[in-house]
């Protein structure tokens, strides 16, 4: 007798898997056939490909590797060891060598330095180091740099002194940016222009920029005031003093308008004692002992 099998797949749900087989075969040949279009159009050949995958493949490879490392802390230890190898080969901070210094203290860098004394070269910190000496006021900038096998060398590149500040109760030298360098006496100070009044060594570049303005004068300015924030009085070496307007523009034409008056006047030297220029059609004149025709005369332009 023939039996009949139950359960067996339908004849509509096999044709229904047959067609989603089929489906799933031309689209994996379309993206197949896209992909090799698109590889075929890079300027690569198909060894270049296999050598490019395999290259990937290792460089994620290692990068795992030095993860795990790195977590074991194996860097550190290995970085570590060859420190080690390297002072029992005698490559070892022994000698320290400083240039470049002309005014500051020498021996202030030498501190600085031998703190990397004995230290195995691998193991200086070099950029730590010039960071530090940048701290000191004198350098304006210093190059570290190991000299195989035993010598540290640094650079110094020193701040230029341009002027002295006057502060309460001591002198300090100062460079053209206004950074205060070192305490100096009144007799080191003597020949150079002192700078006076609340924030004048924020105003260095500025006065430099006015000074310039009257190159004959400039080196007969022997003191600068800042007043208020806000200008300058000038006091010369013949003890005379010169009150200028605020601005930096009107300033500088009443300071070249003074020159051409001193040029024809000879106000420097002369009996007043103090010349005020603030308003910029006036010059008015301190002369005790001046007659009204000598004030008219000085202040002919």
């Amino acid at each position: 007798m023939a039996q009949v099998r139950r359960g067996g797949k339908g004849v509509r749900r096999s044709a229904a898997a047959k067609g989603r087989a089929t489906r799933a075969r031309a689209a994996k040949a379309h993206t197949s056939s896209i992909l090799d279009a698109v590889m075929a159009a890079l300027p690569f050949t198909e060894e270049q490909w296999h050598r490019f995958f395999l290259a990937l493949i290792l460089a994620g490879a290692l990068a795992f590797a030095w993860f795990i490392a790195s977590l074991a802390g194996l860097p550190a230890l290995a970085h570590a060891q060859i420190a080690r190898t390297a002072a029992d080969a005698g490559f070892e901070v022994r000698h320290v060598r400083v240039t470049g210094v002309k005014r500051m203290n020498e021996l202030r860098v030498y501190e600085r330095a031998l703190t990397e004394r004995n230290r195995p070269m691998p193991l200086v910190d070099i950029e730590g180091l010039r960071s530090e000496l940048l701290e000191m006021p004198w350098v304006s900038d210093a190059r570290v740099s190991t000299q195989l096998p035993d010598t540290l060398a640094v650079d110094i590149v020193e701040r230029e002194p341009h002027a002295v500040l006057q502060k309460p109760g001591k002198l300090v030298l100062i460079d053209r940016t206004g950074v205060e360098l070192e305490p100096i006496t009144p007799a080191e100070a003597a020949d150079m222009l002192i700078l006076t009044g609340p924030g004048a060594a924020r105003q260095v570049e500025g006065l430099d920029r006015l000074l310039d303005s009257a190159p004959a004068l400039k080196p007969k300015v022997k003191q600068a005031e800042w007043i208020g924030n806000r200008r300058w009085n000038f006091t010369f070496d013949t003890g005379q003093m010169l009150a200028l307007p605020e601005g930096e523009d009107k300033s500088a034409l009443a300071f070249v308008k003074f020159a051409k008056m001193d040029g024809a006047n000879r106000l420097l030297g002369g009996k007043a004692e103090a010349i005020d220029m603030r308003v910029s059609d006036r010059v008015f004149f301190r002369c005790p002992d001046c007659r009204k025709d000598e004030l008219a005369s000085m202040a002919a332009r």
